[in-house]
């Protein structure tokens, strides 16, 4: 069974960076696409970036040219690379398995294709 482990959050003031990880366990991890999402409170979650395994990617446009999804296939691992932070990326960020239909991500929505979450603060 798929086991997908975040790391990485934290308070950052604005402006600054974080790089979030997800290490993947249980199947090969080059078959998925990946994605990461985020949900603000009392919002839903929202995809904020994929990466297909060919290496494709796609962003949400709140955090084109921001934020940077990367995989390292040898070390079953996807990062978000986030940059020039601001208040309104505040949230909690999960890491998922998927697929791609085209260009669009499509998540496998069985818990066990999710990551636990971990928390993104950006504040002064």
């Amino acid at each position: 069974q798929v086991q997908l482990v975040e790391s990485g959050g934290g308070l950052v003031q604005p402006g600054g960076s974080l790089r979030l990880s997800c290490v993947v366990s249980g199947r090969p991890f080059s078959i998925y696409a990946m994605g990461w999402y985020r949900q603000a409170p009392g919002k839903q979650r929202d995809l904020v970036a994929a990466i297909s395994s060919g290496g494709s990617t796609n962003y949400a446009d709140s955090v084109k040219g921001r934020f940077t999804i990367s995989r390292d296939n040898a070390k079953n691992t996807v990062y978000l690379q986030m940059n020039s932070l601001k208040p309104e990326d505040t949230a909690v960020y999960y890491c998922n398995a998927g697929r791609m239909w085209g260009t669009d991500y499509l998540p496998y929505t069985e818990s066990n294709y999710w990551g636990q979450g971990t928390q993104v603060a950006v504040s002064s």
